[in-house]
């Protein structure tokens, strides 16, 4: 018998003075069985940072992930079902980055494992031909403060300043700087 996800829900109230967005969201998580909830929160937290509100597109959403290898973790597509947006989340190889910068028009992969820099140093050349590519990583011990907040049901608040992100909930707080890497 297989193994059900884990279904988890999170109110998000996203306050981003960088880009003067300011919305909440309600979504559904489903942690699979084989995630951990160190990696569903980096998609929670993705999700937050990439979020926005553009008219005549649809939003930020999550995948199937894990389940489908030929989706990204979250993913923005337009009415007429074109990628706009694809991310993906750990260190994929180089075939999981061209299929993903030759259908989507604008590539995010973030980078939170403490192996990631290893997969940058290898990855860095061969990634740098992709126009439409960019690469974040976070540090392991916010992501650790980040995977502290994760409750079945969350409330978070998100404030964004300076590119700093400031998470609150019941369960305390966490402070993410994100750092973008060049090619």
């Amino acid at each position: 018998m297989a193994i059900n996800s884990t279904v988890y829900k999170a109110s998000i109230q996203v306050s981003d003075m960088d880009r003067n967005h300011y919305q909440s969201y309600d979504l559904t998580l489903a942690l699979h069985p084989s995630e951990t909830i160190e990696r569903m929160m980096v998609r929670l937290f993705a999700f937050s940072m990439l979020a926005d509100e553009k008219e005549g597109v649809e939003q930020l959403s999550f995948s199937k992930g894990l389940s489908t290898d030929d989706e990204p973790d979250l993913w923005q597509k337009n009415f007429s079902d074109d990628i706009l947006l694809w991310v993906e989340l750990g260190q994929p190889d180089e075939k999981r980055m061209r299929k993903a910068c030759g259908r989507s028009q604008s590539v995010v992969v973030v980078n939170y494992h403490e192996k990631s820099e290893i997969w940058w140093k290898e990855m860095k050349s061969k990634l740098s031909r992709f126009s439409n590519l960019r690469t974040l990583s976070l540090k392991e011990e916010e992501v650790g403060a980040l995977q502290a907040l994760c409750e079945r049901t969350m409330h978070l608040s998100v404030t964004v300043q300076d590119g700093e992100f400031w998470i609150a909930s019941d369960a305390g707080s966490c402070t993410i700087k994100p750092e973008w890497r060049s090619y």
